[in-house]
Protein backbone atom coordinates (compact mmCIF):
# COMPACT_ATOMS: atom_id res chain seq x y z
CA UNK A 1 0.00 0.00 0.00
CA UNK A 2 1.26 3.45 -0.89
CA UNK A 3 0.73 5.73 2.08
CA UNK A 4 2.43 8.68 0.42
CA UNK A 5 -0.98 10.22 -0.19
CA UNK A 6 -1.60 10.43 3.56
CA UNK A 7 0.66 13.46 3.85
CA UNK A 8 -1.92 15.67 2.15
CA UNK A 9 -2.97 17.25 5.45
CA UNK A 10 -0.23 17.59 8.07
CA UNK A 11 -2.15 19.93 10.37
CA UNK A 12 -5.05 17.52 10.99
CA UNK A 13 -3.92 13.99 10.13
CA UNK A 14 -6.40 11.18 10.18
CA UNK A 15 -6.31 8.50 12.82
CA UNK A 16 -5.16 5.94 10.25
CA UNK A 17 -2.22 8.20 9.36
CA UNK A 18 -1.21 8.57 13.01
CA UNK A 19 -1.44 4.83 13.64
CA UNK A 20 0.56 4.01 10.52
CA UNK A 21 3.18 6.59 11.46
CA UNK A 22 3.62 5.17 14.95
CA UNK A 23 3.77 1.58 13.74
CA UNK A 24 6.35 2.42 11.08
CA UNK A 25 8.47 4.36 13.58
CA UNK A 26 8.26 1.40 15.97
CA UNK A 27 9.25 -1.15 13.32
CA UNK A 28 12.13 0.86 11.92
CA UNK A 29 13.52 1.77 15.35
CA UNK A 30 13.24 -1.88 16.40
CA UNK A 31 15.34 -2.74 13.35
CA UNK A 32 17.90 -0.19 14.52
CA UNK A 33 17.96 -1.75 17.99
CA UNK A 34 18.37 -5.22 16.49
CA UNK A 35 21.21 -3.98 14.29
CA UNK A 36 22.96 -2.35 17.25
CA UNK A 37 22.74 -5.51 19.35
CA UNK A 38 24.14 -7.68 16.55
CA UNK A 39 26.96 -5.35 15.50
CA UNK A 40 28.27 -3.98 18.80
CA UNK A 41 31.47 -5.34 20.31
CA UNK A 42 30.53 -4.43 23.88
CA UNK A 43 30.41 -7.43 26.18
CA UNK A 44 27.32 -6.18 27.95
CA UNK A 45 24.54 -4.51 25.98
CA UNK A 46 22.34 -2.18 28.00
CA UNK A 47 18.69 -3.17 27.65
CA UNK A 48 17.75 0.34 28.68
CA UNK A 49 19.69 1.72 25.72
CA UNK A 50 17.96 -0.67 23.32
CA UNK A 51 14.58 0.41 24.67
CA UNK A 52 15.62 4.04 24.40
CA UNK A 53 16.38 3.57 20.69
CA UNK A 54 12.81 2.40 20.10
CA UNK A 55 11.11 4.91 22.38
CA UNK A 56 13.08 7.89 21.08
CA UNK A 57 11.80 7.27 17.57
CA UNK A 58 8.18 7.15 18.73
CA UNK A 59 8.60 10.29 20.84
CA UNK A 60 10.18 12.26 18.01
CA UNK A 61 7.46 11.11 15.60
CA UNK A 62 4.82 12.26 18.08
CA UNK A 63 6.50 15.63 18.52
CA UNK A 64 6.80 16.22 14.78
CA UNK A 65 3.15 15.33 14.21
CA UNK A 66 2.08 17.62 17.01
CA UNK A 67 4.09 20.51 15.58
CA UNK A 68 3.02 20.01 11.98
CA UNK A 69 3.62 23.11 9.87
CA UNK A 70 2.88 25.51 12.72
CA UNK A 71 5.72 27.82 13.70
CA UNK A 72 3.98 28.69 16.96
CA UNK A 73 3.77 25.01 17.92
CA UNK A 74 7.44 24.55 17.11
CA UNK A 75 8.48 27.44 19.33
CA UNK A 76 6.21 26.23 22.11
CA UNK A 77 7.61 22.71 21.89
CA UNK A 78 11.15 24.10 21.92
CA UNK A 79 10.39 26.02 25.11
CA UNK A 80 8.81 22.99 26.74
CA UNK A 81 11.76 20.73 25.89
CA UNK A 82 14.19 23.35 27.19
CA UNK A 83 12.83 22.70 30.68
CA UNK A 84 14.06 19.10 30.56
CA UNK A 85 17.71 18.58 31.42
CA UNK A 86 19.28 15.62 29.67
CA UNK A 87 22.21 14.47 31.76
CA UNK A 88 22.74 11.00 30.30
CA UNK A 89 26.06 10.67 28.50
CA UNK A 90 26.91 8.17 25.77
CA UNK A 91 30.41 6.75 26.10
CA UNK A 92 30.93 5.92 22.45
CA UNK A 93 30.35 8.00 19.30
CA UNK A 94 28.84 4.89 17.71
CA UNK A 95 26.13 4.75 20.36
CA UNK A 96 25.41 8.42 19.73
CA UNK A 97 25.04 7.77 16.00
CA UNK A 98 22.47 5.03 16.65
CA UNK A 99 20.51 7.40 18.89
CA UNK A 100 20.63 10.08 16.19
CA UNK A 101 19.44 7.50 13.66
CA UNK A 102 16.49 6.64 15.89
CA UNK A 103 15.57 10.30 16.22
CA UNK A 104 15.95 10.78 12.47
CA UNK A 105 13.59 7.86 11.82
CA UNK A 106 11.01 9.36 14.16
CA UNK A 107 11.32 12.80 12.58
CA UNK A 108 11.00 11.37 9.07
CA UNK A 109 7.90 9.43 10.03
CA UNK A 110 6.50 12.43 11.90
CA UNK A 111 6.66 14.64 8.81
CA UNK A 112 5.28 11.76 6.71
CA UNK A 113 8.51 11.17 4.84
CA UNK A 114 7.91 7.43 4.93
CA UNK A 115 10.04 6.62 1.92
CA UNK A 116 12.95 8.54 3.42
CA UNK A 117 12.51 6.79 6.77
CA UNK A 118 12.45 3.29 5.24
CA UNK A 119 15.31 3.80 2.80
CA UNK A 120 17.42 5.65 5.36
CA UNK A 121 16.94 2.96 8.02
CA UNK A 122 17.70 0.09 5.64
CA UNK A 123 20.80 1.87 4.37
CA UNK A 124 21.99 2.66 7.89
CA UNK A 125 21.53 -0.94 9.07
CA UNK A 126 23.16 -2.38 5.97
CA UNK A 127 26.20 -0.14 6.36
CA UNK A 128 26.40 -1.03 10.07
CA UNK A 129 26.55 -4.74 9.22
CA UNK A 130 29.09 -4.14 6.47
CA UNK A 131 31.30 -2.15 8.82
CA UNK A 132 31.01 -4.96 11.36
CA UNK A 133 32.47 -7.33 8.77
CA UNK A 134 35.00 -4.87 7.34
CA UNK A 135 38.61 -4.24 8.44
CA UNK A 136 37.36 -1.16 10.30
CA UNK A 137 35.79 -3.50 12.85
CA UNK A 138 38.66 -5.91 13.28
CA UNK A 139 39.61 -6.67 16.85
CA UNK A 140 42.18 -4.13 17.88
CA UNK A 141 45.52 -5.30 19.16
CA UNK A 142 45.63 -5.77 22.86
CA UNK A 143 47.02 -2.82 24.73
CA UNK A 144 49.59 -3.92 27.27
CA UNK A 145 51.17 -2.25 30.23
CA UNK A 146 54.68 -3.49 30.97
CA UNK A 147 56.70 -2.69 34.08
CA UNK A 148 60.28 -3.67 34.75
CA UNK A 149 63.30 -2.59 36.78
CA UNK A 150 66.95 -2.07 36.01
CA UNK A 151 69.92 -1.11 38.18
CA UNK A 152 70.54 2.61 38.06
CA UNK A 153 74.04 2.22 36.65
CA UNK A 154 72.75 0.15 33.70
CA UNK A 155 69.48 2.00 33.14
CA UNK A 156 68.28 2.90 29.68
CA UNK A 157 67.35 6.26 28.26
CA UNK A 158 63.98 6.90 26.62
CA UNK A 159 65.46 6.05 23.24
CA UNK A 160 67.00 2.91 24.69
CA UNK A 161 63.64 1.70 25.99
CA UNK A 162 62.01 2.36 22.64
CA UNK A 163 64.81 0.57 20.81
CA UNK A 164 64.46 -2.44 23.10
CA UNK A 165 60.68 -2.79 22.73
CA UNK A 166 60.19 -1.59 19.15
CA UNK A 167 60.80 -4.99 17.44
CA UNK A 168 57.81 -6.47 19.30
CA UNK A 169 55.39 -3.53 19.33
CA UNK A 170 53.39 -1.65 16.76
CA UNK A 171 53.12 1.34 19.07
CA UNK A 172 54.54 2.22 22.46
CA UNK A 173 54.44 5.13 24.85
CA UNK A 174 56.59 5.59 27.94
CA UNK A 175 54.25 6.38 30.81
CA UNK A 176 56.65 6.66 33.72
CA UNK A 177 60.33 6.46 34.58
CA UNK A 178 61.39 6.93 38.16
CA UNK A 179 64.24 6.14 40.53
CA UNK A 180 63.41 4.00 43.54
CA UNK A 181 65.36 2.63 46.49
CA UNK A 182 65.56 -1.12 46.96
CA UNK A 183 66.71 -2.91 50.07
CA UNK A 184 68.45 -6.27 50.00
CA UNK A 185 67.50 -8.96 52.47
CA UNK A 186 70.23 -9.53 55.03
CA UNK A 187 70.58 -11.96 57.95
CA UNK A 188 68.93 -10.83 61.16
CA UNK A 189 70.91 -8.19 62.96
CA UNK A 190 72.72 -6.93 59.88
CA UNK A 191 71.85 -3.65 58.26
CA UNK A 192 70.22 -4.10 54.82
CA UNK A 193 71.99 -2.69 51.83
CA UNK A 194 70.14 0.03 49.91
CA UNK A 195 70.74 0.62 46.25
CA UNK A 196 68.89 2.56 43.60
CA UNK A 197 66.96 1.06 40.70
CA UNK A 198 65.22 2.57 37.71
CA UNK A 199 61.55 1.71 37.33
CA UNK A 200 59.99 1.77 33.85
CA UNK A 201 56.30 1.70 32.92
CA UNK A 202 55.44 1.53 29.22
CA UNK A 203 52.14 1.15 27.35
CA UNK A 204 52.52 -1.01 24.26
CA UNK A 205 50.46 -2.35 21.37
CA UNK A 206 51.88 -5.74 20.43
CA UNK A 207 52.37 -6.84 16.87
CA UNK A 208 49.95 -9.47 15.62
CA UNK A 209 52.55 -12.22 15.54
CA UNK A 210 53.83 -11.53 19.06
CA UNK A 211 52.11 -13.28 21.94
CA UNK A 212 52.12 -12.29 25.59
CA UNK A 213 54.39 -15.15 26.69
CA UNK A 214 56.86 -14.53 23.89
CA UNK A 215 56.94 -10.81 24.65
CA UNK A 216 57.77 -11.39 28.33
CA UNK A 217 60.47 -13.90 27.40
CA UNK A 218 62.07 -11.42 25.02
CA UNK A 219 62.22 -8.73 27.69
CA UNK A 220 63.61 -11.12 30.27
CA UNK A 221 66.44 -11.93 27.89
CA UNK A 222 67.63 -8.32 28.05
CA UNK A 223 70.59 -7.92 30.36
CA UNK A 224 69.91 -6.41 33.82
CA UNK A 225 66.12 -6.37 33.37
CA UNK A 226 64.35 -7.53 36.53
CA UNK A 227 60.80 -8.14 37.78
CA UNK A 228 58.96 -7.91 34.48
CA UNK A 229 55.24 -7.42 34.94
CA UNK A 230 52.86 -7.38 32.02
CA UNK A 231 49.09 -6.85 31.86
CA UNK A 232 46.73 -6.73 28.89
CA UNK A 233 43.46 -5.03 28.24
CA UNK A 234 41.24 -4.44 25.23
CA UNK A 235 40.54 -0.80 24.44
CA UNK A 236 37.39 -1.36 22.39
CA UNK A 237 35.45 -3.57 24.84
CA UNK A 238 33.27 -2.19 27.62
CA UNK A 239 32.72 -4.36 30.67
Amino acid sequence: MDFSLLQANTDNPTISTVIYTMLLAFLLSSLLAFTYEKTTRDLSVSKNYLQALVLASIVSATVMQAIGDSLARGLGMLGALAIIRFRTTLRHPRNMMFMFASLAVGISCGVYGFNIAVVGTLTFCLVAFLLRLSPFSEVENLIGNVKFYMPLESSLSDDGVRKMLKPYCRKLAIQRIQISNKKTKMPEGEKPLVFQIMEYEVSVVLKNKIGQKEFIEKINEVENVEQVRFSLRHASVEY
